[in-house]
């Protein structure tokens, strides 16, 4: 008859069940019991995706304990997102050492072992490397071996954010390669929850690391899982098991999923509770940054046009970029023609209560068809005095002539707070009130996707400098969805695509008010422009042959021109160009 002992070496599940019981713990899900199969039985390399909450920490921490309960020679190593991470799982695993009885054998006998938070060792032979060693994915990797590698949770908000930053983790899961010793039964593991429809967990699946997918959910399209939701969750959907309900109701029941879904958006939902990537589809999200030209924008003037070309030489890869892969910003090939005013310069303003949305002010000018986003501004606290100040000052200094309001929340007073401080500071600014009456996502993409398709939209660097770096105090996973460029990358035509978007919406609120404007190609203003040159200049010379004969030496134009004309005729004094 087998021992206690010999059948907890055998089961991991069993493992884990009687070290939940010694934790006062209720007995592992189903999931958890599915993950710890997994853990088991696997392939040598293998990664484990599974709704948010599921307990995948624990579940690891557990699987190390049981290694090292079968093998106290075995050398592991546990790479977190961050040091402080490593550390508590370090302190968490000597803690369930010692305060579980039968695992007291596994404490160090020997005074000179390790035993500290980056590591320690267990009661084994003397050798270079420790038992276990947490460390931090950003932290001293190189140098080290292992024989079982577990990277638990190492995509976090925080560095995945941008593509940039997706790189870098991806190089330092190649480096984590090079640390695994070569031997049959070495092993390297990921666990984690997908943070972005383009994850670094997509990338490994690639290169041999079979995922093991469990979601909240039985999903309605199994295409999107590519035949690696968990064999388990499978065998249900082939009996019957219908789409949209729990796969573990005792860890989340349906009542929770349709609150936490309600309260993170149907994007963030299908990713950390469904792990549905899907998403990525180039299709589904048509605002591309690669169709905006970045430049610096001049604050009174601008060119007749501005040339856009996707050459390679264009990319700005100095900007942070928070857009979907492969998505860049471009500086624009050419500027062309004579510089001159802008034909018009407003203020959006997408106004909101106090909380967690945001009061967004976007400033834009338009001259031949082409638009500026000279700066946007965000607020958190409402329509105070002191928010509609503070835009009013940006209206001064861009030369902004009209306000467009959107009144469907406060229905209409903010148009009159405005009002009454255009008074109180004597700007001649007009108040145009707008009414949304479309569905939101709808009304964002037909307003932005044909000026960013014709490459109209021009916008200043400082615009993405000061987006990246707003809100600073929010938690990381926080930060990207108040981001303008965040929010136009992934917005879609699905409902609630995404969560906060009130400086996406300021921002087609305001072109969308050019829209007229924008139907005149650039070329055909310029052809206009010229036209009208050219009569002013037969007219001048029809009228006053010696003077328009040193006008045209002089290189003068229209403006130039006529301010001289007045000058003759005694109508004003000398212009500044002059």
């Amino acid at each position: 008859m087998k021992s206690v002992v010999t059948v907890l070496q055998e089961d991991f599940k069993l493992f884990l069940q009687a070290l939940w019981e010694q934790l006062d713990l209720p007995s592992p899900t189903r999931a958890q019991y599915a993950i710890a199969d997994y853990l088991q039985n696997g392939p040598k390399r293998l990664q484990i995706q599974a709704f948010r909450g599921v307990g995948k920490s624990w579940i690891t921490g557990a699987f190390v304990l049981w290694t090292l309960f079968k093998d106290p020679e075995k050398k592991i190593m546990i790479i977190s997102a961050s040091k402080e991470r490593a550390d508590n799982m370090s302190i968490f695993l000597q803690k369930l050492i010692i305060e579980t009885p039968w695992l007291n054998h596994l404490r160090p006998k020997a005074d000179d072992s390790r035993w500290s938070r980056i590591s320690f060792d267990v009661n084994c032979s003397p050798h270079q490397a420790p038992s276990v060693k947490s460390v931090g994915i950003t932290g001293q990797l190189t140098g080290s071996r292992a024989d079982l590698m577990i990277l638990d949770d190492i995509e976090v908000p925080g560095n995945s954010m941008t593509e940039l930053m997706r790189e870098k983790l991806l190089q330092l899961c190649t480096e984590a390669e090079s640390i695994l010793t070569p031997k049959d039964d070495s092993r390297i593991m990921y666990l984690g929850t997908p943070q972005t429809t383009f994850t670094v967990y997509r990338k490994l699946a690639e290169r041999s690391y079979r995922p093991f997918v469990w979601p909240a959910r039985y999903p309605k399209d199994l295409a999107n899982y590519e035949g690696l939701i968990a064999p388990q969750l499978q065998e249900d959907i082939d009996t019957g098991a219908l789409a949209g309900t729990c796969t573990d109701p005792d860890r989340f029941d349906d009542d929770d999923l349709v609150d936490r879904e309600a309260s993170m958006g149907r994007s963030n939902f299908m990713l950390q509770f469904m792990l549905d990537t899907s998403l990525s589809d180039a299709e589904k999200f048509p605002l591309k940054m690669a169709d905006l030209i970045v430049t610096a924008v001049n604050p009174t003037e601008a060119p007749d046009a501005v040339v856009w070309c996707a050459d390679p030489r264009n990319v700005i890869k100095e900007l942070p970029t928070v857009g979907l892969p492969g998505d860049y910003f471009y500086s624009p090939m050419q500027l062309q023609g004579e510089w001159g005013p802008y034909t018009e310069t407003i203020c959006s303003v997408d106004p909101s209560g106090r909380g967690t949305d945001e009061t967004a002010a976007a400033y834009i000018s338009q001259k031949n068809g082409f638009l500026y986003l000279h700066e946007m501004r965000a607020y958190r606290d409402g329509y105070s005095d002191s928010t509609l100040l503070d835009i009013l000052r940006g209206c001064k200094r861009y030369g902004v002539t009209k306000l467009v309001v959107e009144t469907n929340f406060g229905d209409g007073i903010v148009c009159e707070l405005f009002k009454k401080h255009l008074q109180q500071t004597k700007q001649a600014i007009d108040v145009e009130e707008i009414r949304a009456n479309v569905r939101k996502e709808d009304r964002i993409i037909d307003a932005l996707e044909p000026v960013l398709n014709q490459h109209r939209l021009i916008c200043d660097r400082s615009v993405i400098d000061w987006d990246y770096n707003s809100n600073k105090d929010e938690a990381p996973e926080l930060r990207l969805l108040y981001m303008l460029f965040y929010q136009m990358s992934r917005m879609c035509r699905e409902k609630g695509a995404v969560k906060h978007d009130d400086r996406l919406d300021c921002l087609a609120q305001g072109v969308k008010y050019f829209t007229d404007a924008l139907s005149i190609s650039a070329h055909e203003a310029v052809k206009a422009r010229k036209a009208e040159e050219w009569q002013s200049m037969l007219q001048d010379y029809l009228d006053n042959p010696t003077a328009s004969a040193d006008h045209l030496v002089l290189g003068m134009n229209k403006e130039q021109r006529d301010a001289a004309n007045r000058i003759d005729t005694g109508q004003s004094s000398v212009p500044t160009w002059v």
